[in-house]
């Protein structure tokens, strides 16, 4: 299997850290208990701290599919395929207009995909990773050549699963488990692949599914499926609740472990492209294993775009002539779940 291209659409809205205590101050200002100023500096402090300089939202008159439908025609170009070559189309991500049917099936409407099966994959910012591990298994029953897979991460528009709901803080305690809906951003690509020879990739998965509580959204009746915890729900039904700080040390040793498992040599690789979820997190892992040097952050300036965040990093890192055809490449995502994956490829 082998990546023809990657293209990601951004929105035409730059939101800087400023814009989001601005935000937080706006809507807190008759509902904090406490001392305002404070937390905002807080907010600030962990931003900065993180890497946080700026992301990309929604601009007045923009619509995801339109993005999403951008970055499909600029893959398909950069391919040199038509939309009727690709037999093949998974939309995966947690931003979605759709719980039936599947998003793939609007998104394959939109882009022109006549030919194309369709199915969604949905397991939180790991969602990318597990649809190309799926795409290279299905290349290999003979029955698809050419796969297309997309995501829309848009999830601050108003009366979403954050804004401005989160943008509300009562005290703050409250950042334990809001703090990571001010990183995102939003983004859509699209990532066109083939079923070529090539160098075999390489995947290796583990779960944490005790760790599941830390991350969620949860919908109306979300009690029957699943076991107590005070942290489900935490900031209200059908609204983020992650508790980012508890998962990134939660998670270090798992995420290390799943790399360890990985049979390739540090200096043979080009590029490293990981979940975009703290700029200085990920930074001093790839320290830890030899990779500082070489790992591609989007992070300050599209903040934590959850399922996109890998893609997006293949097409900037492409695009700044960072990833040429031939290198080798390694991704590393930690998600919601828990889940811990690491794989690599040649570009």
């Amino acid at each position: 299997m082998k990546i023809r291209s990657v293209a990601a659409g951004l929105p035409a809205r730059t939101v800087t850290n400023t814009d989001i205590t601005d935000l937080i101050a706006e809507h807190s200002a008759d509902y904090f208990e406490g001392d305002l100023d404070d937390a905002l500096r807080k907010v600030d402090y962990y931003l900065r701290y993180a890497g946080s300089e700026s992301r990309q939202w929604l601009d007045a008159g923009e619509r995801p599919i339109e993005l999403l439908r951008d970055a499909a025609n600029s893959a398909l170009a950069q391919a040199d395929l038509g939309p009727d070559e690709i037999d093949l189309l998974i939309y995966t991500g947690i931003g979605r207009g759709f719980i039936e049917p599947g998003g793939a099936y609007h998104s394959a409407s939109a882009i022109g995909l006549a030919n194309a099966h369709c199915f969604d994959i949905l397991d939180a910012c790991m969602s990318w990773t597990r649809a190309v591990q799926v795409a290279e298994s299905l290349f290999r029953t003979g029955q698809f050549s050419k796969a297309m897979i997309v995501n829309a991460e848009f999830n601050l528009r108003s009366g979403g699963v954050v804004f401005p709901h989160l943008y509300r803080m009562r005290q703050l305690e409250a950042l334990e488990s809001t703090f990571p809906a001010y990183t995102l951003g939003e983004a859509a690509t699209a990532t066109v692949l083939t079923a070529e020879d090539n160098e075999p990739w390489e995947f290796h998965f583990t779960s944490r599914p005790d760790l599941a509580p830390l991350c969620n959204v949860t919908l109306d009746g979300y009690e029957g499926y699943c076991e107590p915890s005070d942290k489900l729900a935490a900031n209200g039904v059908g609204f983020f609740t992650s508790y980012g700080f508890e998962m990134h040390e939660a998670g270090a040793a798992e995420a290390h472990a799943v790399f360890e498992r990985l049979d390739v040599a540090t200096d043979e690789v080009a590029a490293l492209f990981t979940h975009a979820s703290s700029q200085r997190y990920w930074q001093s892992m790839a320290d830890k294993v030899g990779l500082g040097d070489v790992i591609h952050h989007v992070y300050g300036t599209t903040g934590n775009v959850v399922s996109a965040s890998v893609p997006a990093a293949i097409a900037s890192a492409v695009e700044a002539g960072r990833l040429r055809p031939g290198d080798r490449a390694v991704g590393w995502v930690g998600s919601a779940g828990m889940s811990f994956g690491a794989f690599s490829f040649v570009f």
